[in-house]
């Protein structure tokens, strides 16, 4: 199965962005990513920018294990329930697709997103 995510920061964005890819790559060793991109809060009223970056790998894993394993890697990262209240998002891996079924069509539709599919259909 071919998987899409798209991992996100605004806090600490460079190291977290790195611990993130880090721990993909030893998951899923075949993972590509696009260019990491700085993007303006969507859904935030704090202004700190958001550095994110999609990405696609494949794994015989069920959905269900594979996010449970990027959401493990959100705790790594220092991620609190606590803090998303302050909008403070230290690490957001989000699982977009799985082959052809789309998970969170809204995020397929955002413009980052969608440059960083086309940088991993090249």
């Amino acid at each position: 199965m071919v998987y899409t995510i798209c991992i996100g920061s605004n806090e600490q964005q460079k190291d977290n962005l790195a611990l993130a890819r880090r721990r993909l790559k030893e998951l899923f060793p075949d993972i590509c990513f696009a260019e990491e991109e700085e993007t303006k809060p969507l859904c935030c009223k704090r202004t700190a920018p958001f550095a994110n970056q999609v990405a696609r790998f494949r794994s015989d894993c069920p959905a269900e294990e594979v996010n449970a394993l990027l959401k493990a890697i959100e705790r790594e990262a220092g991620r609190k329930p606590e803090e998303k209240a302050r909008e403070i998002i230290r690490l957001d891996i989000d699982l977009l697709a799985c082959d052809t079924t789309v998970f969170k069509p809204e995020d397929m539709q955002r413009e980052y997103v969608r440059r960083g599919l086309s940088q991993l259909e090249r």
